[in-house]
């Protein structure tokens, strides 16, 4: 019994038309111009160029594709014998047919590039690299009639190796079955699946090819028989009960039957749903109607029941699910939905290839619900309004499905490397954005481009199926007019981060260069170029000389406190002794906020590194010649100073000064987004809160900055805090 189509296959001419005529004349016309180009010639597979399009017209055919489509398998093998092809064949047919035959012929050539890669690739890359094939396929395509084709000239090629019997490369079979079938599959021509399916497995795993369908030849009058009793059977049983119902049934193909041996482990005898019937009724009501006469009439496989209609799938899918003991106590699977089911199982977005593709997986239910996965639901859709169109010999300049179809794929496109690998881009995507998505510092470098081999501006939009090769300088960064968006050298948010970061690193680089500058002249002066600068860094409470460096360089840490660590380090003489004593505050200095318990009038400053503000608990440190350095509990340097030098601590406490402002620094990490600076400098001044610091870097597609801002106290700091968390993109925010 042959699988059932989702829809009959309808003539391409309409008697009494003179538009449909005309266009069931160009397959003939088409035809009589490649047959004078193409006498002698062969294609790569060895079969006649003329052969070829004979068959692959035949298919377009008998799936009712339109009558340009047809032509175009002729033109597109003839524009390889023109000498301008897309201009000959303008004048000749149009300009319309031209280019759907010239986008067929470029995918041909494009495909013939990328074949073999993925022999070079990972299991994993493999895939994904049979992933993107797919979707080039469809995005280059501009109109969708060209996938339709190439579909159809895949299955010719493979019915050709059949009839002669020669093994196609494994390359070859490889894209049949992991870009072709899936692909045929997704747009809902599922005729070509099958077949494609069906003659590659046969060259891929000849043996089991050969012992399944030796099992099916066995039992195939037999299983015919027992599909048609059980329909029989079912539907006198409906009818009895008052229930119109269409059923049909169909034999599985014997790719399908591999797979489903492979993916549950099974014998092909036990495999449950080589014999099935579809069931469509007009209500729910009777779906369950239906499934309790089916059970009435043969007993059912308790494990092998499935309610998707009271629980549908993920993506939507509903239908009613079972397996039951039929005719001759063969296991015969059921499958029962109403037609408003059945309609969106097989063009909706819970589309048939959902279930069907699910694999080794167990055949659980895959989700079609992506924006990719309701494009080609729209494609399928947009496949079957053409042929309604076709069949109702409406003209193609009358096809809304046609710039629908142009439009579907236009947010994304897929070029080439020099090495055929296929890169994925946003729609627009430049040169330079290319290079960044091969590697970062290949993007630093790039100072050029060849697109299909001709130089062109690095702001050129790319499109699908063109093959880029960057060309990079030795050394160097990139340019700062690559982040001017009005140049229009970036597209994607991801290259334009790279770029950022690059600069960022440059900045950071700067910083270090002049922080170690000034560390090395303080040492130089004081007589300690000798000293360990890692045992520097980790008595000042830091990490690395690198993060020494960026503090002194950036102002965070001032070169005094060095001094201090230095002069700390070394022995204090009888003579030093004075210089030890804190300095009496000037007369204007003695409202100062903070007090030295016991001791009246002392000079006190607040310490950079860590920025004591009330009511923050707090420490004095006696300096050399500046007085009672105040620094939180907590400051890292404090605890330090504590331990080395212990009879320098002296209790400290806030004083009562009135509007005393004092510096707080407050870190932020966000995602790095255009206008982010300025949401946060809204919190700042709805608070009333004056920032008198910023800095700022990002690394990757992160921003870091630290603001410097004056307060009161920190009565309002937790309030300014929680609103900048409320920032979108920020992810932390909190007091440095």
């Amino acid at each position: 019994m042959s699988p059932d189509l989702p829809l009959e296959p309808v003539p391409l001419g309409v008697s009494g038309s003179g538009v449909a005529d005309a266009a069931a004349e160009l397959p003939t016309k088409a035809r009589t111009f490649a047959s004078a180009l193409l006498g002698g010639v062969e294609m790569e597979t060895g079969e006649p160029a003329m052969s070829h399009a004979d068959g692959a017209c035949g298919i377009l055919r008998a799936i009712g594709a339109d009558a340009q489509s047809q032509a175009a398998t002729y033109l597109s093998q003839a524009a390889t014998q023109l000498a301008k092809p897309e201009e000959q064949l303008t004048k000749a047919f149009g300009r319309e047919l031209a280019v759907l035959a010239m986008e067929n012929r470029k995918l041909v050539d494009v495909f013939r590039v990328a074949r073999g890669v993925s022999e070079q690739e990972s299991a994993q890359e493999s895939a994904h690299h049979q992933e993107l094939m797919r979707r080039l396929l469809l995005a280059f395509s501009q109109d969708l009639r060209v996938v339709m084709l190439r579909l159809a000239s895949r299955l010719q090629s493979l019915r050709y190796y059949a009839a002669c019997d020669r093994l196609p490369t494994s390359e070859f079979i490889q894209e049949s079955l992991e870009v072709y079938a899936p692909l045929a599959n997704r747009l809902g021509l599922w005729s070509l699946k099958w077949e494609i399916e069906d003659i590659a497995f046969r060259f891929s795993q000849p043996q089991a090819y050969t012992r399944i369908a030796h099992w099916l030849e066995q039992h195939g009058a037999q299983r015919e028989a027992l599909i048609a009793e059980a329909g029989q059977q079912l539907r006198l049983a409906l009818a009895e009960q008052g229930h119109g119902a269409q059923i049909s049934g169909r034999s599985k193909h014997i790719y399908s039957i591999w797979r489903k041996m492979q993916g549950k482990s099974l014998g092909i005898a036990e495999v449950m749903d080589l014999l099935a019937l579809r069931v469509i009724v007009s209500t729910v009501a009777a779906c369950y109607a239906a499934l309790s006469t089916a059970h009435s009439l043969w007993t059912p496989v308790d494990s092998e029941f499935d309610d998707y209609i009271a629980k549908p799938k993920p993506n939507g899918y509903q239908s009613l699910h079972t397996v039951v003991h039929g005719p001759g106590h063969v296991p015969v699977e059921i499958q029962i939905r109403t037609h408003e089911m059945h309609d969106h199982a097989e063009q909706g977005v819970a589309a048939h290839w959902a279930y069907k593709e699910a694999g080794v997986q167990g055949y659980r239910g895959v989700s079609a619900a992506s924006e990719y996965d309701a494009k080609i639901a729209l494609a399928r859709q947009l496949l079957s309004l053409r042929r309604e169109l076709v069949e109702r010999g409406m003209p193609a300049q009358n096809d809304p499905g046609r710039s629908s179809a142009a439009r579907l794929f236009d947010d994304r496109i897929y070029v080439l490397t020099p090495q055929a690998r296929i890169v994925e881009l946003a729609s627009g995507s430049t040169p330079v954005d290319f290079a960044y998505a091969l590697h970062t510092d290949l993007g630093h470098r790039c100072r050029g481009a060849r697109v299909d081999g001709a130089l062109v501006p690095l702001i050129t939009p790319l499109r699908s199926g063109q093959t880029v090769d960057v060309v990079v300088a030795k050394q160097g960064g990139p340019s700062r007019d690559w982040l001017n968006p009005e140049l229009g050298f970036l597209r994607t948010q991801r290259a334009r981060a790279k770029v950022r970061a690059w600069f960022n690193a440059q900045v950071i680089e700067q910083t270090l260069t002049t922080g170690r500058a000034q560390v090395e002249k303080l040492l130089q002066r004081e007589g300690k170029t000798g000293l360990n600068l890692q045992e520097l860094a980790t008595g000042l409470g830091l990490r690395s000389p690198e993060q020494l460096f960026e503090r002194v360089g950036s102002d965070a840490l001032p070169l005094r406190q060095i001094e201090i660590y230095l002069h700390g380090q070394a022995a204090i003489h009888p003579g030093d002794a004075e210089a030890d004593l804190p300095l009496k505050a000037p007369k204007a200095q003695q409202q100062a906020g903070v007090l030295v318990v016991g001791v009246d009038a002392l000079l006190t400053q607040l310490a950079k590194c860590c920025k004591p503000a009330p009511p923050d608990p707090i420490c004095g440190f006696v300096t050399r010649g500046r007085g009672v350095s105040v620094h939180r509990d907590a400051c890292p340097n404090a605890r330090h100073l504590t331990q080395r030098h212990p009879e320098r601590v002296i209790p400290v406490t806030w004083g009562m000064r009135r509007q005393a402002v004092y510096p707080v620094d407050l870190i932020v990490e966000a995602a790095d987004r255009q206008g982010l600076l300025r949401d946060i400098s809204e919190v700042f001044s709805k608070e009333k809160i004056n920032v008198i610091g910023v800095q700022t870097q990002s690394r990757g597609d992160v921003a870091h900055m630290l603001f410097t801002v004056e307060l009161l106290g920190l009565e309002g700091l937790q309030q300014a805090i929680g609103m900048l968390r409320d920032v979108k993109g920020v992810r932390k925010a909190a007091r440095r």
